[in-house]
C-alpha cells in the first residue's frame, strides 16, 4: 500500500506529473477512474485540479500495454508503445480481420487521421469518426474504436484531456514534442524500476502480466534495473522491491479507502489475494467480463464494492458490504466517500446494500 501510494510514504509524490512517473503508467480506460486513482493518491486536490494538470499536459492518455488506456508521462508515451505497445499491434491484426479491416485501410485511417490533426488540431472522438467516414472509411461497430486506438499505438495519435464529456485526439509529437529515447535496455530497466517501487514487492511473472512483456524480457529489465531494486522472498517466491521499503519500520495501519475499480491496487497485479479474498473475486468483476467494481479498501484489504450517481451536482453512492461492517467502519466509509464528494464538488448521499 506505500508502495501504491494509498499511505503516507516520506517526499511522495506531489503532483499529478509526480504520481504518473513514479507509476509508469497508471490504468486510465475510464476517465472517471483515472481521475479519482490521481485525486485518491493527492488528497489536496479537486477534479477540476486533476484536469487542468492534465491539460498542462503533466500527463497524457494512450494505449501502452495490454491494449488498454493508461496515464504515461508524456516525455516517455512513444518509447513505452515501441516497447510494449508493439506486442499489442500484433494481437490487433486478428481484431481487424474479424472487423472486416484490412492493413491497407488501417494504414490510410492513420494518414487520414493525422492530416486532420497536423498543426495543432483537436477533434473529439464524434469528429474523428465523421473524418474518417468523409474519407471513406467506414467505422461502424468497432471498426471506428480500433482505428482510433490503432493511431495510438502507431504513435501517431493520443488522448488529450476530454472536452465536456467527449474524448479528444492530437498528435502525440505536436502535443509531446520532447520525447526521451532511451536504448531498449535502459527503457526496460525503467519501466522494470517504476513497476517495482510503485507496486512491489512483485514477482517478474508479475511484471511481465502487467506490461505483457515477454518473462525473458522481464527478467532482463529486472537484471539491467540493477541496485534500483533489492531482492526479498515472499511466500517463498523470488520478488524485488523498492530498497527504501526495507528501511522502514514496521506499523500497524487500519486505514479506509474507497477506490475506483480500474485503479492500479487490483490491475496491477494478476494475483489479487493479498487484497482480495477469492470468494469475493466475482463480486468484484461480475461474470467475469473484465468490468472492475469500485472498492472499500480496510487495512489493505477489500471489505466492499461502491457504486455512484451523479446528477446535477449531487453524488449518490450505494455501498455494497462483503464482510460485515459495523457502525464505526461505516461512519469511516461515509467519511472517504465525502472526500470522495469533495473532490468531485458535490454533495453526498450514501445509501447502503446489506
Amino acid at each position: 500500500m506505500t508502495s501504491l501510494l494509498l499511505r503516507p510514504r516520506p517526499g511522495g509524490p506531489g503532483t499529478v506529473a509526480d504520481v504518473v512517473e513514479w507509476f509508469g503508467a497508471m490504468q486510465a480506460q475510464d476517465l472517471a477512474s483515472g481521475l479519482w486513482s490521481l485525486g485518491a493518491r493527492l488528497p489536496g486536490l479537486r477534479q477540476a485540479d486533476v484536469t487542468a494538470a492534465l491539460e498542462r499536459r503533466e500527463a497524457l492518455r494512450t494505449w501502452p500495454m495490454r491494449g488498454t488506456i493508461h496515464l504515461v508521462p508524456p516525455r516517455d508515451a512513444r518509447w513505452m508503445l515501441e516497447l510494449t505497445g508493439v506486442r499489442t499491434l500484433v494481437a490487433a491484426a486478428t481484431r481487424r480481420a474479424q472487423l472486416g479491416l484490412t492493413d491497407a485501410e488501417a494504414d490510410r485511417a492513420v494518414d487520414v487521421l493525422g492530416s486532420a490533426l497536423a498543426g495543432g488540431g483537436r477533434l473529439t472522438r464524434a469528429q474523428c469518426m465523421a473524418t474518417l467516414e468523409a474519407a471513406g472509411i467506414g467505422t461502424t461497430g468497432q471498426r471506428g474504436y480500433h482505428l482510433l486506438s490503432y493511431a495510438s499505438l502507431r504513435g501517431v495519435t493520443c488522448l488529450a484531456p476530454n472536452v465536456g464529456t467527449e474524448q479528444t485526439f492530437v498528435l502525440l509529437d505536436e502535443w509531446a514534442p520532447e520525447q526521451h529515447r532511451p536504448e531498449r535496455d535502459e527503457a526496460l530497466a525503467t519501466l522494470a524500476h517504476r513497476y517495482v517501487r510503485s507496486h512491489g514487492p512483485v514477482t517478474a511473472r508479475e511484471f511481465a502480466g502487467w506490461t505483457g512483456l515477454t518473462l525473458t524480457d522481464a527478467r532482463r529489465g529486472i537484471a539491467a534495473a540493477g541496485d534500483a531494486l533489492a531482492p526479498v522472498r515472499v511466500d517463498g517466491a523470488d520478488a524485488v522491491v523498492d530498497p527504501a521499503l526495507l528501511d522502514a519500520a514496521p506499523r500497524r495501519a487500519d486505514d479506509l479507502l474507497v477506490l475506483p475499480g480500474f485503479d492500479e491496487y487490483l490491475l496491477g497485479y494478476r494475483d489479487r489475494t493479498l487484497m482480495l479474498d477469492p470468494a469475493h473475486a466475482d463480486a468484484i468483476v461480475p461474470g467475469g467480463n473484465g468490468v472492475f467494481q469500485a472498492t472499500v479498501v480496510r487495512a489493505g484489504r477489500v471489505v466492499g464494492t461502491w457504486k455512484r450517481t451523479l446528477s446535477r451536482g449531487r453524488l449518490r453512492v450505494v455501498v455494497y458490504p462483503l464482510t460485515t461492517l459495523g457502525t464505526r467502519q461505516r461512519d469511516r466509509i461515509r467519511g472517504a466517500l465525502g472526500r470522495y464528494a469533495s473532490f468531485l464538488g458535490s454533495d453526498l448521499h450514501v445509501d447502503w446494500v446489506s
